[in-house]
């Protein structure tokens, strides 16, 4: 089995003048969430503290 190489080595170079712009996602409606509300607020400081959690774990490796 042969490994899939990146970027000149395997010839996915975008030609010059190309964007990934009109790639991008749609846009989210999020109108049917209240973003005052108790418990979106809480659902968001978990999401940021296990993101945290991740970026540090994922730092710790990069040094090791």
């Amino acid at each position: 089995m042969q490994r899939q190489g990146s970027g000149a080595m395997s010839g996915n170079i975008k030609p010059a003048g190309q964007d990934d712009s009109k790639k991008a996602a749609p846009e989210e409606d999020f109108a049917d969430i209240d973003m005052k509300a108790p418990e979106t607020e809480k659902a968001a400081v978990a999401i940021q503290s296990q993101f945290r959690k991740f970026q540090s774990k994922k730092k710790q490796e990069v040094k090791s």
